[in-house]
């Protein structure tokens, strides 16, 4: 307090008309015997003696309100453009753009964003691919007990719900179609109606989903949480391939089961359309199956088609969420419920792709 007060003695301010003369110590003690000059006013400050940067910023706040600042002396004129330079430079006012250039511009960026994703699922099909490829050169390599173990748990833990919902499904169209078509007399239509939904349509890509919202997530946690936990970090510095040894046996495991687990789709909603017929049109178990050899087998075949393909989605989307995991819970649980959407997403535009296809070429 000594020193402030023997700063505060040692400047003096006169005003004469609009002129202030400062003659002293400039400095942060000093400032508070300005408060009563006017702003606007020529400054002379020949006779200052001492100023520190406090000092140098009310001259520059003064200079910007139109005061005049003469007298300076190198050294002060020094500080003083020092100063100047370090002010802050207010942010200038961004133009908003019209409307229809948000717009455009939000869509370009997804649309490039869409394309990023795109090529970084086929960047991790090619890397599936590889990883094949060196498995089969090194039989050795194969990680064969794994593939075993994703096949049990991606085949035969979804039978019991795969197999549940094709029989409701066959039913509600059993129940639903004969209750149309009684109307017109064709009540043994209803066979084809079921047959021809469920092998082509409705029994691979129900199942698809399922298994999408069941493994796709199973996928991400699993692989994510191996990343959270640098487990894949630890892999490489032991010379193992995480492609070969994470990522090919879970989308090959689903390759492998998801056929079959159209087929039991398909299998178990026919026999929830024949229970349904026989009970609600008296179609009996015999007739049912006579009707359903008229039925064409590339509806079948059409079915079947779809499914390695859909499972090749589910890996590649599932696996590639699961290496995108963060080092923190919310950026798990961000990247599982993302893998689940995009796979039931990329399923069902897939599965109109092959419709539109298959239309086209007479199948």
């Amino acid at each position: 307090m000594k020193v402030a007060d023997a700063a505060l003695s040692d400047l003096s301010v006169d005003v004469v008309d609009k002129r202030v003369i400062l003659s002293g110590h400039l400095v942060v003690w000093t400032l508070s015997k300005l408060s009563d000059t006017p702003d606007a006013a020529k400054i002379d400050l020949a006779a200052v003696t001492r100023m520190d940067t406090a000092g140098a910023w009310e001259l520059t706040r003064r200079r910007a309100t139109g005061s005049t600042l003469t007298g300076l002396s190198d050294h002060h004129a020094s500080l003083l453009a020092t100063v100047t330079e370090a002010l802050p430079v207010p942010d200038l006012t961004v133009e908003v753009p019209a409307w229809w250039r948000r717009i455009l511009d939000r869509t370009g960026r997804r649309v490039a964003g869409v394309l990023v994703y795109l090529s970084e699922l086929a960047e991790y099909l090619g890397r599936a691919l590889a990883a094949l490829w060196r498995g089969l050169r090194h039989p050795s390599q194969f990680p064969a007990t794994s593939l075993i173990h994703h096949c049990q748990e991606t085949g035969l833990r979804a039978v019991p719900i795969v197999a549940v919902m094709s029989f409701l499904i066959g039913v509600v169209l059993a129940f639903q179609g004969s209750d149309q078509l009684r109307q017109f007399g064709a009540e043994v239509f209803v066979v084809d109606l079921i047959a021809i939904s469920i092998l082509r349509e409705l029994g691979i890509l129900l199942t698809a989903i399922i298994v999408a919202g069941r493994t796709a997530s199973a996928l991400t946690a699993s692989i994510g949480s191996m990343k959270m936990r640098q487990e894949i970090d630890a892999m490489r510095t032991l010379g193992l391939d995480p492609d070969l040894v994470l990522v090919l046996p879970r989308i090959l495991a689903l390759v492998l089961m998801l056929p079959i687990l159209g087929l039991v789709s398909a299998l178990t909603g026919l026999l929830g359309g024949a229970v349904m017929s026989w009970i609600e049109l008296g179609i009996s178990p015999a007739v049912f199956v006579a009707r359903l050899a008229d039925v064409s087998v590339s509806h079948a075949i059409v079915g079947l088609t779809k499914a390695p393909v859909f499972a090749l989605i589910i890996g590649v989307i599932g696996c590639h969420a699961g290496m995108r995991v963060g080092k923190d819970a919310e950026s798990l649980g961000q990247m599982t419920s993302s893998a689940v959407v995009s796979a039931i997403f990329a399923v069902i535009i897939a599965d109109a792709a092959f419709s539109i296809f298959f239309a086209q070429v007479g199948l």
